[in-house]
């Protein structure tokens, strides 16, 4: 399939670019490069040995959407661009409705135009909001404490009202856990701009010396040891479930699954398995807890299992291997 991938430079999307081309699809990735790198995508065709077609513009841009659409006989969509960064969404939470809702709506209205009718997207378990229960299964209720979170509600509430207008379409919607690692190559990761948001990649400047020491909000959580736990997964075993969703989209119109992998690790656990895979000891310090934290979450994956066929399978001691690879072969991230 020619298959369109919005964001498909940033972090999950160059990953799922790799995977999208190893499987014999036809790739043009739609970015404007506000967080990520041209560079991701020849690291890319480096990858695969393949050539991808990379076309800049914004997302709330209707006629470049549809122009591209055209152009490239677009058969789907792989939805990945949007502003991501919870604290950032709280100061600036018209930016965050104007590129993720708005967004997706002029996104809808180009493939409406052109014809397009497959959309893949990318979801988050922002949405479960504080956990009634874990695990955290997809008829969990619905809320979120911040802009971002709100936002990715707001798009799954309008794909799932836009499939009630037009049965015709396949939607997925996938709500993704926490996503770490890196390819094994060592050519694609996670590159933040500034401080890094999440956990990860903090912990891999830690480890490389361009920060002085971890900070972990919390350790008075009640979780085994005290420390925030979460459903880290790796970012291809990511990636590699947006194909299974597209598959999975010949056979149904409009489904929502959690990718994760069912088991929490706590903070600690993380540093752990990260001083493991870098040989050393990593300082930090416990702080207080951040205003909308959870103590933890956790994913059902069983609709994924069942329906999908997809389960993830690379281990938190990949995830710290690969994510340690990918930080020492390029300590400036895509600006090497």
């Amino acid at each position: 399939m020619n298959i369109l991938v919005t964001g498909g430079a940033g972090y999950i999307g160059s990953h799922t670019c790799v995977e999208l081309l190893n499987a014999g699809h036809q790739i043009i990735v739609f970015d404007n490069f506000c967080n990520s790198f041209p560079a991701a995508i020849q690291r890319v065709e480096k990858i695969t040995g393949q050539s991808a077609v990379l076309v800049e513009g914004d997302i709330r841009d209707r006629a470049a959407l549809e122009q591209v659409l055209r152009q490239h006989e677009c058969d789907a969509v792989i939805h990945f661009a949007g502003l991501k960064a919870v604290g950032e969404s709280i100061v600036e939470p018209l930016a965050y409705y104007a590129n993720n809702v708005v967004g997706t709506v002029r996104l809808l209205e180009a493939m409406q135009t052109v014809g397009v009718k497959t959309l893949v997207f990318s979801s988050s378990a922002t949405v479960y909001g504080n956990p009634q229960y874990l695990p955290l299964t997809e008829a969990h209720p619905l809320s979120a404490s911040n802009p971002y979170g709100r936002s990715k509600i707001m798009i799954e509430d309008m794909l799932r009202d836009f499939y009630a207008a037009h049965p015709d379409w396949r939607i997925a919607l996938l709500r993704y856990f926490n996503p770490v690692g890196a390819h094994e190559s060592g050519l694609i990761g996670e590159d933040p701009q500034g401080i890094p948001n999440n956990l990860m990649p903090f912990i891999t400047q830690v480890a490389i010396g361009k920060r002085d020491r971890l900070n972990i909000w919390g350790g008075d959580y009640g979780t085994l040891d005290g420390t925030g736990v979460r459903d880290f997964i790796h970012v291809v075993d990511l990636a590699i479930g947006h194909l299974d969703a597209l598959e999975y989209l010949e056979k149904a119109q409009c489904f929502t699954v959690n990718l994760g992998t069912g088991k929490g690790h706590s903070v600690l656990d993380v540093v752990k398995a990260f001083e493991r895979a870098c040989g050393r000891t990593l300082p930090f310090a416990i702080a207080a807890r951040r205003p909308g934290d959870v103590a933890a979450c956790y994913a059902d994956v069983t609709l994924a299992k069942t329906a999908l066929g997809w389960q993830a399978r690379r281990s938190l001691d990949d995830m710290c291997t690969d994510s340690w690879r990918w930080q020492t072969s390029n300590p400036n991230g895509f600006r090497t």
